[in-house]
């Protein structure tokens, strides 16, 4: 098949299960500003490269076609178990990393390179501008020599490789290897590596590629996105959460203790990497620092108004009623402590109704206003509101609400409400509710 053929078919096929062609732009405009290697890391297991190659590859390309250029770092661990087995060398491990025996370090090298090469052809195959980088990126000393023998810890990394790749347009597709200062080859677990490229990089994405797609929950339902200034503590407490995915949230919440705020952890499949990076809905596992949610109630003290007003304007793109403050009395307010995302409740009639809820264009995407959504619930046992048909938010609505009703011009929403005499009374409220935004919807 012709190569360019190809590549226009990988590119069709991933728009095809994206989002809108607004947020697509939204997000290669944001992407294309960043400097070329603080657009992404893109951390690849060995279980992908063995079972997932094609889709990778696709991916890959694509992101290359809309002209950007990420940085790819991959493990071998199963490739490994698999050629040290088949040479006789029995398998050990010491807090989670292989002991590295020099016997065991000849394999290593062979399978590195191998699975490197493997990539890189890949790619090339399909028109892909690839570099295999096998070395001269992790300087490293010996970690623990006597119980691990030759495995290293990242002591500092050389960039001049991935400059030099990134400079002509060519994916540095990097192998988990560290040598120290005299040459000496070190197995490095890729984890570890990437969290050590990472923090000198300070990439706009982090991605970690897998076969699960993501963070499961208790139900074995993906997680789709963690706020970690609000969801940590509660997370780590879960009887679900397994130890290995106890220990990989809290390296990430130390990743990201060390990028700007901005920066984030995706964790997906290799098929859906457009899908996450290029879309709001996402498809795996979003994780970001986040922000904390303040909460007022009763009145607007201790709120920046102003600020406020430029949240909700900015993110409806309508004017607020010029009195609207003083107009409305807030039962409750909760506000990300960056007022990049707001959700305003009144009570009408004694129960809770979901006003104003807001999220910077900017924000979207980030899981924020998720994260103030989640807060609001575990304080809002019941809640109603009224949404515009065809607004884009109301997929989430509809997931959130106990039910909805259609009316001329509103979708009417709500969870938590008693008895179906209570509904009318909501219903009745959001039709005659007078509008507080002015100009056409």
């Amino acid at each position: 098949m012709d190569t360019h053929k190809n590549t226009r078919q990988t590119i069709v096929r991933l728009l095809s299960s994206m989002g809108s062609a607004k947020e697509i732009q939204q997000y290669l405009k944001r992407f294309s500003q960043l400097d070329a290697k603080r657009f992404a890391v893109v951390k690849v297991g060995g279980a992908v490269l063995r079972d997932e190659l094609d889709a990778l590859t696709s991916s890959l390309s694509f992101l290359q076609q809309v002209g950007l250029t990420p940085i790819v770092l991959h493990g071998a661990g199963p490739q490994l178990d698999e050629e040290l087995s088949a040479a006789g060398i029995e398998k050990h491990t010491v807090d989670g990393l292989r002991v590295t025996s020099p016997k065991a370090l000849e394999v290593v090298r062979r399978v590195f390179q191998t699975q490197n090469l493997r990539l890189v052809e890949a790619l090339q195959d399909i028109d892909v501008r690839a570099t295999s980088i096998l070395s001269g990126v992790f300087e490293a000393s010996f970690m623990d020599r006597d119980s691990l023998g030759l495995v290293g810890r990242v002591d500092r990394v050389n960039l001049a490789p991935i400059d030099a790749s990134l400079r002509i347009g060519s994916i540095p597709v990097i192998a988990s290897l560290g040598e120290t200062a005299e040459g000496q080859i070190l197995n490095v677990n890729a984890d570890f590596a990437a969290n050590e490229l990472v923090r000198v990089l300070q990439p706009y994405k982090i991605v970690f590629l897998t076969s699960t797609g993501g963070l499961l929950d208790g139900d074995g339902k993906r997680i789709e996105s963690i706020n970690l200034s609000t969801e940590y503590d509660h997370l780590m407490a879960q009887p679900w959460l397994h130890s290995g995915m106890r220990l990989k949230i809290a390296q990430i919440r130390d990743l990201l203790d060390e990028l700007p705020l901005a920066s984030s952890v995706s964790i997906t499949r290799p098929g859906e990497l457009a899908k996450e990076l290029f879309t709001h809905k996402g498809s795996g596992t979003l994780v970001r620092r986040g922000e904390r949610v303040l909460v007022f109630s009763n009145d607007w003290d201790g709120i920046d108004t102003e600020r406020l007003r430029t949240l909700i304007e900015s993110s409806f793109r309508r004017r607020l009623v010029a009195d609207y403050f003083q107009r409305m009395r807030p039962w409750r307010v909760y506000v990300s402590e960056n007022y990049r995302a707001a959700m305003i409740l009144t009570e009408e009639d004694g129960t809770p109704y979901l006003d104003k809820f807001a999220v910077l264009d900017e924000a979207q995407g980030e899981g924020i206003g998720r994260a103030v959504w989640q807060v609001m619930r575990e304080d809002t046992p019941r809640l109603f509101w009224r949404s515009r048909h065809g607004n884009s938010v109301n997929p989430f609505y509809y997931a959130e609400s106990d039910g909805c009703i259609k009316r001329e011009h509103w979708k009417v929403f709500w969870f938590g409400l008693p008895d179906f005499d209570v509904i009318q009374r909501c219903i009745a409220h959001c039709e005659k509710r007078a509008a507080t935004l002015e100009g056409p919807a």
